[in-house]
């Protein structure tokens, strides 16, 4: 294969009033998030003393916070974004799928798209963190609850039913796949062959990326952890290797842009005839938590392809929102009104 030509895009390389321009636009679009839903738990306490039973700390409970995480997570990015989104997924009759019920209701989306399954689990995180008074609690435990059994058949008829009629309203759609059962590629697939006129798909996918090759996929959006999984290798500052399988996966997925995340290295776009664009990382390269960080690049750049913008200029703005989010602790958002600030105070920047 022949190797991608490397080269660098500083922010100069876009204009940056034009994509304050599109982000002032995603209150118009809407857009459809199906995926896999998850609630991230996170409980606080303080280091109380050593347990006698156990060298273990005893934590007394402070406070429990909750918050949308996985597709879930995505779906609020959206919303924090000023974009109408209307979710497709499936959570459990349980607290934690109430919970998420409840906050997007609090939110004002759309929450008709989400289906209850009898005796299933929704796949939550529980995070336990610890600190003494007047310091800043850290993470010192992570509890998974993980559903037990697979989506009944008959539940997935009912998401594509939902996907099918939500779509035909909607300037784009994500796939969030955390690989729960809800985001099948060959659901996707179906829906997506019996769309009339082009539309932005994007897709963040944490083990399948692959499995959607044929599903209809325009965009795709991978940390480097994952795209390193799919091909067996290291990349580290091998650009070469980042190249081969980047270039490997736009061409075998037929996408039309391939943005990798790449933490404190920025980000990767690949996009056909052998382009290869990196941007530096927005901000500061220490992040304080790149918990859902993903989610946030997925929202920003599907919104960003829904208005216009070309994947360059889309990528540019998901950028900037990543950079912006991984300031923030815990699964966090950015709103519509951050990333404008950001993109103001960097085009100010560039003119003086």
């Amino acid at each position: 294969m022949k190797r991608l030509p490397m080269k660098n895009a500083p922010s100069s390389s876009v204009d940056l009033l034009a994509l304050a321009d599109y982000v002032e636009q995603f209150s118009s679009r809407t857009v459809v998030l199906f995926g896999d839903f998850v609630a991230d738990e996170y409980q606080f306490g303080d280091i109380s003393r050593v347990s006698r039973e156990a060298p273990v700390l005893i934590l007394r409970h402070r406070e429990t916070h909750f918050a949308p995480g996985g597709g879930a997570n995505a779906a609020n990015n959206f919303a924090a974004l000023g974009t109408r989104v209307f979710p497709i997924s499936a959570v459990g009759d349980d607290p934690a799928g109430d919970a998420l019920i409840a906050y997007f209701r609090s939110k004002r989306v759309d929450v008709s798209g989400i289906l209850r399954v009898r005796n299933w689990t929704t796949p939550t995180k529980t995070r336990i963190l610890a600190g003494w008074a007047h310091t800043v609690a850290q993470q010192v435990l992570r509890v998974d609850r993980e559903p037990q059994s697979l989506i009944p058949e008959a539940v997935h008829k009912q998401l594509q039913t939902k996907l099918q009629a939500r779509i035909r309203l909607a300037h784009a759609l994500a796939v969030s796949d955390y690989a729960f059962g809800v985001a099948a590629p060959a659901l996707v697939r179906q829906v997506i062959s019996q769309q009339k006129g082009a539309l932005p798909v994007t897709l963040d996918a944490r083990h399948n990326l692959h499995a959607y090759a044929k599903a209809g996929i325009t965009s795709a959006t991978p940390n480097e952890a994952e795209l390193e999984a799919l091909h067996h290798v290291s990349i580290g500052q091998n650009l070469a290797e980042l190249a081969r399988v980047g270039a490997a996966t736009l061409a075998e997925m037929k996408l039309q842009s391939l943005l990798v995340t790449r933490g404190r290295d920025g980000v990767a776009l690949f996009e056909p005839g052998d382009r290869l664009t990196q941007i530096s990382v927005y901000g500061s390269d220490q992040a304080v938590d790149v918990t859902g960080a993903g989610d946030t690049v997925l929202a920003a750049y599907t919104v960003a392809l829904a208005c216009g913008a070309s994947p360059l200029e889309a990528a540019h703005i998901a950028n900037i929102a990543g950079g912006l989010v991984v300031m923030k602790r815990g699964t966090a958002t950015v709103t519509r009104e951050e990333l404008l600030a950001a993109i103001r105070r960097q085009a100010s920047g560039s003119a003086s």
